[in-house]
């Protein structure tokens, strides 16, 4: 595996991209850039923003919604919602892609769909204005296999390099159909439109497989404008984690046995962010999604399953099997691809309830993990437990901390944790200090509720004095499945105040269930990565429900509505 010279078919994808970006990273004479956070997503790595549907440029926030794009000015002690711009080309529901992810980088907004008429991922690009208009930049599509992921999200923001995953299926004895790239300029593909993106030679064959793994990075900045693909050959199943160093994909083998009794083939990729060469190496079992990685000082820890699916489409919620914790240097990734030696897996116990789907979470040099379930009904109230290890210290023993509630959500809270679960009366969180001994410090139950978000950038936590805090986390009715997110806004956003790790009421910001009724939605109208999120901008607090945008102020020890919009007016004639 050598450093791949630039091809004629990625010279055509920077082309594209420069057609596209062209000035985006410009910034208009007199524009007002107030100092405000980078990302106000609740990202996995700092400084490695995720896509999301809520993102902050300027003075203004900008959400996408149900194929739409919407931004509210929220400078100048504001609130007042600005602009809405459909996002597909077209009017014709055939014709639309499920819009999922959106990134910014500078004054350009990246859109991240997937089309199935196409079947192809779609990169939407749209400009914002200082003032918060919005403009259509022009799109491309790469041909893909469909990427979501119940837990895990296609793309990346690094600096400048915008990084996306794109899979690939090879059906057996069909033609090899390598990644293309096509960009329309019409409303209708013409025949002999897509270009390649790589040829045969230029992907990397693994274990082998049906399915071509691609990564894409987009070096956006004004010097290097322009994009390249690099491509793994595997099975279907696979996990994709970034770190502010480095892309890495585990791809499974050809021959994936499921419920095996014995782990399975896989191999693990690691692609530098600064276009160094791929290195890999063998591997056993698969990670459940991309908190099962983390990479740090030169070293790379992987929780694996013996049975695991990786976190394609809702393959996260089913991983089954022994578990093991994969320490592996960065050193020992090279072009042989030889196997990791059995030496550095660790064993380790399976908790308690092992039918639940697993969660796992690395706090600093702590391991969490354990299981709850996720999409389906609340169980009756039981016992529950959360297992850490310092997965630094190869004989520290692993910790069972007892809690009075599944893990349904690990979240770091600075260098302590957080686990939340729920039940069929309430919900539960419990904080954690983790060091020599683990102790769950801080308790806090809500009845008549559980959270209202699965993913990762539901919740959100900002420090603000010394050991004080506060996080906020969407709320639905308890007896409502997890995938009721799937069609409608959390009842409100829960904020409670973190003193030393003891948690307590804040205040919740309700929805209104009438808000966007009258939306007229023809594009992306079921909610696959949900549609709450508690947002932090500076000293103000808001909370996204669905079509609102409700902010709060804080009144002693307490949080209280300050005042509320609804996007959805703006599409009203």
């Amino acid at each position: 595996m050598h450093r791949r010279r630039r091809s004629p078919t990625q010279a055509l994808v920077g082309l594209a991209a420069a057609a596209l970006l062209s000035g985006a990273c410009k910034k208009p004479a007199g524009s007002h850039q107030p100092e405000l956070p980078a990302s106000i997503t609740n990202n996995q790595e700092q400084g490695v923003d995720e896509g999301g549907i809520v993102k902050v440029h300027g003075d203004h926030l900008v959400v996408l919604r149900r194929g739409r794009l919407f931004t509210v000015r929220v400078g100048g002690d504001r609130l007042d919602p600005i602009a809405v711009l459909d996002v597909p080309r077209t009017t014709r529901r055939r014709d639309h892609a499920w819009y999922d992810e959106m990134l910014i980088h500078d004054g350009t907004i990246v859109v991240i769909g997937y089309s199935y008429k196409l079947r192809a991922t779609e990169l939407a690009l749209f400009r914002i204005d200082p003032q918060g208009g919005l403009s259509r930049a022009g799109s491309f599509f790469l041909s893909s296999s469909d990427y979501f992921s119940s837990r895990n999200y296609a793309s990346r923001l690094i600096g400048d390099k915008l990084v996306f995953y794109v899979p690939q299926w090879q059906p057996p004895g069909a033609p090899s159909r390598p990644p293309s790239i096509w960009r329309p300029d019409d409303e209708r593909p013409r025949r002999g439109a897509w270009a390649p993106l790589l040829d045969d030679s230029e992907i990397v064959p693994g274990l082998g497989g049906d399915m071509i793994h691609a990564v894409v990075t987009c070096d956006l900045s004004p010097t290097r404008l322009g994009c390249e693909a690099r491509g793994i050959r595997g099975g279907s199943a696979r996990s994709f984690y970034v770190s502010p160093s480095a892309v890495y994909v585990w791809a499974e083998g050809p021959d994936y046995i499921w419920e095996s009794s014995r782990a399975n083939e896989g191999a693990l990729f690691r692609l530098p962010l600064d276009g160094g060469p791929m290195t890999g190496i063998r591997a056993q079992g698969m990670p459940v999604d991309q908190f099962s990685f983390r990479e740090a000082d030169g070293q790379l820890r992987v929780v694996v399953r013996d049975a695991g699916y990786g976190d394609g489409m809702w393959r996260g919620e089913w991983a089954g099997g022994p578990l093991r914790l994969l320490h592996l240097p960065l050193a020992a990734l090279d072009g042989r691809m030889v196997a990791a030696p059995s030496g550095l897996y660790r064993e380790l116990p399976a908790p308690a309830d092992a039918s639940g789907s697993l969660h796992n979470r690395f706090v600093g040099e702590y391991l969490l993990y354990g299981t709850g379930r996720t999409w389906g009904w609340n169980g009756d109230p039981s016992a529950g437990e959360v297992l850490v290890v310092a997965a630094d210290q190869a004989d520290a023993a692993v910790e069972r901390v007892p809690l009075d509630h599944p893990v349904d959500r690990i979240e770091a809270l600075g260098d302590a944790a957080l686990v939340v679960g729920g039940d069929r009366q309430a919900l539960r969180l419990t904080s954690l200090a983790l060091g020599p001994h683990t102790e769950a410090v801080g308790h806090f139950t809500l009845l008549g509720v559980d959270q209202g978000e699965l993913r990762s950038h539901g919740f959100f936590f900002r420090p603000s004095e010394p050991g004080e805090a506060i996080l906020g986390l969407p709320v639905r009715a308890a007896w409502e499945p997890g995938a009721a997110h799937l069609w409608k806004p959390s009842l409100g956003l829960l904020f409670l105040r973190v003193d030393d790790l003891a948690l307590t009421r804040m205040g919740l910001l309700p929805a209104d269930l009438q808000a966007g009724r009258g939306e007229r939605c023809v594009s992306s109208c079921v909610d696959w990565y949900g549609n709450s999120r508690p947002i932090f901008l500076g000293e103000r607090i808001f909370a996204l429900l669905g079509y609102e945008v409700v902010e709060g102020e804080i009144v002693g020890r307490a949080i209280r509505e300050r005042r509320r919009i609804d996007m959805s007016t703006l599409l009203q004639p």
